[in-house]
């Protein structure tokens, strides 16, 4: 059995469908191509925006998000998922560009692109299995609140007719996918917006009004930075806290497109492809940024993209619609943008986590847990730093679980030839469990000989052989003798190494 699942192990990152079936097969061709175009249309107003929140020209941002989305295609280990331009990236290194320019701004990101392939090669990706579900859902309902909460500047201070726009761009979306799925919904809302505010003269807020559109391709970028470790103090510890946003942000959504898709990707090459497509996109005067959760929901979700080619022409088209369709593309209204990311977040959000029937039944430090991670992430605007303290508040309710789970029971045999105390210890004992072992004890009412059955339970930690150690020494000081009997090989080994060297009782 153990031979069979090794040689399928690789079969679980092969994915459906390939490209080469993908570029055999006209029908889904077609709807790879089409979500690439829909992914490229979103991408705009979002690489502009998030130039803005770090200092930059909107051009640094648009050029960042073709050449990331372009290198991820081939470097990434999620097929189908959109890499580009992103706010928590942006709000990371905007102080770089702020106080010390350009050119350090770009060192910046390609640093952290270093650091990302460095923490690919030491395996950081494989500590995404650490991260609870409670923390991914609340990973989820923020990232579709934040993606909400975004489009409402959009919404607020607007000619009213961006209203009925949005609205009907939404009920659009609705309802076509009931007729047909060959062209994303999203595409036709966006072209039947756009032809009928531009047929009817309407004066609403367009693309073009978000910033200037680059009008010619990217060039080789090297940062005129000191090559010095002055510079690098100065641009370090912004880059490596872009790098673990990063790859934390990116990992999230690969395990989420994972859960979408019912597939496995390789996180470690996804790292990897980070890192490098960070690098890239330096070079070529880029922000950095990556993995997108909104448009990697508009690409796999509302369009339906299983393969890399939607990202590949993702990219593709950006650079194109910017480059040399600038001029239509300028005066697509937000409201059909709007529109898509709405029903982005509405589809992003898991409204099953919610509803009074699964909050019920659901422990309640689950529910913390999940309700931490979106708070914390809704009011800082950062998804690592919300994922971080959900995973802490998780551990730590884990931990004050099983520290109930250890056990000590106790019996004393006076009518043997030596009077014995006999404690049998049961349940995992670590930090949390052992902290209080050493008060479970009758250290002055118990017979001069104790023995202590381990033979139920397991040293995890050196907290548990310090408790040991403390529980020997306090039978020690009071003339009695204590042994420790039934540890499982493992828990002697450590034991072994451990004891009387940790100070406890001391």
């Amino acid at each position: 059995m153990a031979i069979l699942q090794r040689s399928d192990a690789p079969s679980r990152y092969r994915p459906e469908p390939s490209v080469l079936t993908a570029l055999r097969t006209p029908r889904i061709l077609t709807r790879e191509v089409l979500a690439g175009l829909v992914v490229a249309l979103a991408l705009i107003p979002e690489a502009i925006s998030f130039s803005i929140l770090a200092g930059v020209d909107p051009r640094v941002g648009l050029f960042s998000s073709f050449v990331m989305a372009v290198s991820i295609a081939f470097l990434g280990g999620r097929p189908a998922m959109i890499t580009a331009a992103t706010g928590a990236v942006a709000l990371v290194i905007a102080p770089v560009a702020r106080d010390h320019g350009m050119d350090y701004f770009i060192a910046t990101v390609i640093l952290a692109g270093i650091f990302q392939l460095v923490m690919g090669l030491l395996g950081v990706a494989k500590l995404m299995r650490f991260i609870p579900r409670s923390v991914m859902i609340g990973f989820v309902n923020a990232l579709a609140i934040l993606i909400f909460t975004a489009q409402l500047p959009h919404l607020i201070g607007v000619p009213w007719m961006v209203y009925p726009l949005v609205a009907v761009g939404i009920l659009i979306m609705v309802v076509m996918p009931r007729f047909t799925k060959v062209v994303p919904a999203p595409l036709i809302a966006i072209v039947l917006i756009t032809v009928a505010t531009v047929a009817t003269s309407l004066n609403v807020p367009t693309v073009g009004d978000e910033g200037e559109l680059p009008e010619s391709l990217p060039e080789l970028f090297i940062p005129n930075v000191p090559f010095t470790w002055e510079t690098f103090t100065i641009i370090a510890p912004y880059a490596l806290a872009m790098a673990l946003v990063g790859l934390l942000e990116s990992l999230m959504t690969a395990k989420l497109v994972d859960e979408v898709t019912d597939t496995h990707s390789r996180k470690t090459r996804e790292a990897l492809g980070q890192g490098a497509a960070n690098v890239l996109s330096g070079f070529f005067g880029g922000m950095g940024g990556c993995a997108m959760i909104g448009q990697t929901m508009i690409n796999v979700k509302a369009s339906g993209a299983r393969t890399r080619i939607s990202t590949f022409l993702a990219g593709v088209f950006l650079l194109i619609l910017v480059v040399a369709l600038g001029d239509i593309v300028a005066i697509i209204p937000m409201a059909a943008l709007v529109a898509v990311m709405i029903m982005v977040s509405v589809a992003t959000f898991d409204w099953h986590s919610i509803r009074w029937s699964t909050l019920r039944r659901m422990p309640k430090s689950e529910t913390t847990v999940m309700v931490a991670t979106v708070a914390i992430v809704v009011i800082t605007h950062n998804l690592a730093i919300g994922v971080i303290v959900g995973v802490i508040v998780a551990m730590i309710a884990f931990a004050r679980r099983v520290a109930h789970f250890a056990t000590v029971e106790r019996r004393v045999e006076l009518d043997e030839p030596v009077p014995t105390a006999y404690y049998t210890v049961d349940g995992e004992l670590f930090f949390a469990s052992s902290n209080d072992l050493t008060t479970q004890f009758e250290y002055a009412d118990d017979p001069d000989h104790v023995v202590i059955d381990m033979s139920a339970s397991h040293i995890w930690d050196a907290s548990t052989v310090a408790a040991l150690d403390t529980i020997t020494t306090k039978y020690e000081h009071h003339g009695k003798h204590a042994v420790i009997v039934g540890m499982n090989e493992a828990s002697t080994t450590l034991h072994g190494k451990l004891a009387g060297n940790l100070g406890a009782g001391h």
